[in-house]
């Protein structure tokens, strides 16, 4: 059975520390949602509150049309998937993934027979009859996989799986992953503070901090237009200019930034938010262009070799920022230069207060 879930208006206080506040996320039938943020916040407590392990200050949590807000974790019917595995070690391969069959009181012969054929679905059936500790890291974690699919959960919860494997492990079961999650239709919340993990894994991504979502959507939204600066920061737009409208310019409008160089940003290319407004952009958002030209007035600093680009430090009028040159023409430190903001790369955004 595919359930939705729904948490509506959820706080949840440390004493007087106020760790979520008024949070609302709503994840689809068969939708997997990563929640992605920095330790703090919040999107570990998020998920212990939807497991049972915290009980919210405030709001509700609902799995489809039940009210899970005080039911004990052990009543919920959620498949979890630890950063430890939490496998038992005095258990054999079959018996950890049977488990949790045998505590739902399936019979010997059904537990094993589902056992089985969900080992082999994550493709350890010749280790079926080994112990944790023979087994591999990227195996354990298979393990601790099939045993939270094998009960057939209405919802699969991921605190942090990957962390403890190599890099080449980590991108192999991020996709093993996503394909069981898509096989089984089950609806999924996944925790991490890998931005790259996160958006290759998930249908949509809540990015969190202080215990509030700031942007909930696709991946590739997110990449392409931060809803604010915050978000901008946190998936690569490492440049931010304030700048100001000053004048209209035909096809174009007339920004001043801070130091008084001004830029004009084509209307059909660059949607202004407001008067006064945030230049946000990735370093190979800004090309960098010898001589004074249409683009932000700046001095090359230090030159970095990237491989696919040279980077450079450039001192503009309002600060200094980090700007991506051609391979085919390096420049010297000192050289005056154009800085040409990059629409597929760059994004303007309101000034918060």
């Amino acid at each position: 059975m595919t359930v939705s879930l729904t948490l509506d208006n959820v706080s949840a206080h440390y004493g007087s520390t106020k760790v979520l506040e008024d949070l609302s996320l709503h994840v689809g039938e068969g939708e997997l949602v990563s929640l992605l943020g920095s330790s703090g916040c919040g999107k570990t407590t998020t998920l212990r509150l939807v497991a049972g392990f915290l009980q919210p200050t405030a709001g509700t949590i609902r799995l489809g049309e039940r009210d899970l807000t005080r039911l004990p974790a052990h009543a919920r019917n959620i498949g979890l998937v630890f950063q430890t595995y939490a496998l038992f070690p005095h258990l054999s391969v079959r018996d950890n993934v049977a488990f949790g069959l045998k505590q739902r009181g399936v019979g010997r012969r059904e537990r094993i027979r589902r056992a089985d054929d969900m080992i082999a679905r994550v493709g350890l059936e010749a280790l079926a009859d080994r112990h944790p500790a023979n087994l591999s890291g990227g195996q354990r974690q298979r393990v601790a996989l099939a045993r939270a699919l094998v009960i057939e959960p209405p919802l699969l919860m991921f605190d942090e799986p990957l962390s403890n494997l190599d890099a080449k492990l980590r991108v192999d079961m991020r996709v093993e992953i996503r394909r069981l999650q898509q096989a089984n239709g089950t609806t999924a919340v996944y925790v991490t503070h890998d931005q790259e993990e996160a958006f290759s894994i998930s249908d949509r991504v809540a990015i969190m901090n202080a215990g509030r979502i700031m942007q909930l959507d696709t991946p590739e939204v997110l990449y392409s237009k931060p809803a604010n600066a915050f978000v901008a920061d946190f998936v690569g737009f490492e440049n931010m200019l304030k700048m100001r409208v000053v004048a209209e310019a035909g096809d174009a409008v007339r920004a001043e930034m801070e130091g008084g160089a001004t830029i004009d940003l084509p209307k059909d290319r660059f949607a202004v938010p407001g008067r006064d407004f945030l230049l946000a952009a990735r370093p190979e958002g800004l090309l960098v262009v010898e001589g004074a030209g249409a683009g932000i007035p700046a001095r090359l600093g230090l030159r970095t070799y990237l491989g696919r680009a040279y980077q450079y430090q450039c001192d503009t009028p309002g600060g200094t920022v980090t700007a991506n040159g051609p391979l085919s023409m390096p420049m010297e430190q000192g050289t005056p230069v154009s800085l040409v903001p990059q629409p597929d790369q760059c994004c303007l955004l309101p000034v918060e207060a």
